[in-house]
């Protein structure tokens, strides 16, 4: 993971991005036990850009640097890196309140656990409930926080199906 965070660092000081946090199972595995994972997701934003061209940057950054891309992913040492433009209010919101941590000496921005537990709200997939229950279970989370979080992006109704569905008997 240190290469990637090194990567993450040259892109911001290049301005290739202008922000970015780890997010979905990567960054569960920070308040969580270790969760079985493909890739490293990194939720970024990007200087403007006009059409399909988004990501572009990034991918030619990474191509300079010898990192090539693997389907959707590009592969850097181990880990093959998705790199998602934030796309609403929320996950803008969850990048610009990403705590850093210390991967070997090289920061590293990961979404805050009250964050990840509302966005996995907002998606809804099994995995994703299974991910707010593993960051409940390991206290990582407090229910305020969500309702907070919810609440100002318009998803509490999420949360309160999602309690009825598994912490309400």
């Amino acid at each position: 993971m240190k290469a990637v965070a090194e990567l993450l660092l040259g892109m911001m000081e290049a301005g290739v991005i202008d922000d970015y946090a780890v997010f979905g199972a990567v960054a569960q595995m920070r308040y969580t036990e270790a969760v079985a994972t493909f890739d490293a997701d990194i939720l970024v934003s990007v200087p403007s850009s006009e059409g399909l061209e988004l990501l572009g940057g990034i991918y030619q950054f990474c191509l300079d640097r010898g990192f090539v891309p693997e389907g959707e992913a590009i592969r850097v040492d181990d880990w093959p890196v998705q790199f998602i433009p934030a796309f609403d209010s929320l996950t803008t919101a969850a990048m610009q309140a990403a705590e850093t941590s210390d991967v070997d000496g090289v920061p590293l921005r990961v979404i805050r656990a009250d964050y990840l537990c509302v966005i996995a709200l907002s998606v809804g997939r099994a995995k994703d409930m299974a991910r707010v229950l593993a960051l409940l279970e390991a206290e990582a989370v407090q229910e305020e926080d969500i309702v907070r979080i919810a609440t100002e992006h318009r998803l509490l109704d999420k949360w309160t199906a999602f309690k009825e569905k598994f912490l309400e008997t």
